[in-house]
């Protein structure tokens, strides 16, 4: 396909994506409007509220001032005064970063990656200030700089995880299976002029620190579905509590389930340590956990009110995993250095293991980092993990685990031949007495040549 196509088929996704994002945020709103209001109250101010949620959703800050009515009825400190909220539900970024893999990864295979990335974040940067300046009021104004940035951040990072796949994916297919387009790829472009071994260190550490952030993240997952099928009736109960009937029942759901991937990167960091809080001065972590009231949110029924007996060995996982992924991708890498002819260094499984430490630090710390934030005025002005104590821990049990991986596999895929402290063997047999030979000195020239090569 030509350019022109990609970047309008790219275009084209990436509205569709914002519209989609729009809808979740605008369906559930609009029904509270008309069943419990009646249609007697402005509808703006629900649209308005459905950008606020979409833009806040990928991370872009929210200014609220409360009526001085309001702000007393909820009971809360500060709450009259103007407070920030820059808790991201992450459902809403989630979202957007599936749609912007599809799209780099349909691009990619075209051989107009770059196209379509440029198409689809600059849509998406067109979306979010438009977004925000439509949604401006003097009770809730967003950042419009933010507006252009973060949603279009989201819908980049989609793009280039799935440019990246794409690319990853020829390279493993070789330049024989690859068409003329797909031979465009800047992945390749950059590859081709990159030594073989350092693309193979750089891909196995990516690799190994992805793959056991993913794990961590996997884990996570299943221990949230499982707290939510455990403490099942405890979260009805909550939601039987606040009473919010049919219409805000379903947008109670639908701002819950924008929360499931806050919820499970918090998991992820209780796993590592370092835990998460609900409001100033409360932690939840493998220790124990100190709480104060909690948000009306029936979902967080599911955190647990005590410490964990020996909890802290769920820092086993990050480490088994960083040990199953290196142990698992020695074998490319020293095929890689096989083929560019070069010997395995004993060093080669450390700095394969301390990238993939930096990659898993780096993911984790960035998705603590936009996993938290200021939910509302007073203690809740702080929710969520540390990002830093989150990326380090991280970082530091991936890279034990993977050492630990790389010298196991590096031990039993040894080859002395390979070895830059292993004196290599020589035949010094003499070779056989040709019959079509009749002279000595041939037969002596001929063992010479054979000693020197």
């Amino acid at each position: 396909m030509s350019r022109l196509t990609i970047s309008l088929l790219a275009a084209l996704e990436a509205a569709v994506a914002a519209l989609v994002g729009l809808g979740v945020a605008v369906v559930p709103l609009m029904v509270l409007w008309s069943m419990h209001f009646g249609l007697e109250v402005d509808a703006a101010a629900f649209l308005r509220a459905a950008g606020d949620v979409w833009l806040v959703g990928h991370g872009v800050d929210l200014v609220v001032t409360l009526d001085p009515l309001t702000a007393e009825r909820t009971g809360v400190a500060g709450a009259g005064d103007p407070f920030p909220i820059t808790f991201a539900l992450l459902g809403f970024a989630f979202a957007t970063v599936l749609f912007g893999r599809r799209i780099g990864r349909r691009s990619a295979a075209a051989g107009h990656a770059i196209t379509g990335a440029i198409a689809a974040v600059a849509v998406f940067a067109g979306a979010g200030v438009a977004v925000s300046v439509l949604a401006q009021h003097p009770s809730a104004t967003t950042s419009t700089w933010q507006a252009g940035l973060l949603p279009a951040f989201a819908m980049a990072l989609g793009v280039a995880i799935g440019a990246i796949g794409e690319g990853l994916r020829q390279i493993d297919e070789g330049p024989d299976a690859a068409t003329a387009d797909s031979r465009a790829h800047p992945l390749l472009a950059v590859v081709d002029g990159v030594p073989p071994v350092l693309v193979g260190a750089v891909r196995a550490a990516v690799r190994v620190g992805a793959g056991a952030s993913f794990v961590i993240l996997g884990l996570a997952a299943a221990v949230v579905a499982a707290l939510i099928a455990v403490d099942y009736a405890t979260i009805i109960g909550l939601s039987q509590t606040l009473g919010p009937g049919i219409d805000g029942g379903l947008a109670l759901f639908v701002g819950e389930l924008a929360l499931l991937p806050n919820l499970v990167v918090w998991a992820a960091a209780w796993l590592l340590g370092p835990g998460f809080a609900i409001g100033a001065a409360t932690s939840v972590s493998p220790n124990g956990t100190l709480l104060g009231p909690l948000p009306g949110v029936p979902l967080l029924g599911i955190v647990p009110a005590d410490g964990v007996p020996f909890g802290m060995l769920w820092l086993l996982v990050p480490l088994v995993a960083g040990f199953a992924g290196a142990t698992t991708v020695w074998s490319s890498f020293a095929a890689h250095r096989a083929t560019a002819g070069m010997a395995q260094s004993w060093w080669s499984p450390a700095a394969i293991a301390a990238g993939a430490g930096v990659v898993a630090g780096v993911v984790l710390g960035l998705l603590a980092w936009w996993s938290g934030g200021a939910a509302g005025p007073g203690r809740l002005a702080v929710v969520g993990p540390e990002p830093l104590p989150v990326a380090l821990m991280a970082a530091l049990t991936v890279f034990l685990g993977a050492l630990a991986g790389g010298f196991t596999a590096r031990a039993l895929h040894h080859d002395p031949d390979s070895d830059p402290f292993t004196m290599p063997e020589k035949s010094f047999a003499m070779p056989e007495k040709s019959a079509e030979s009749g002279s000595n000195g041939g037969d002596a020239r001929r063992v010479a040549e054979d000693l020197l090569s």
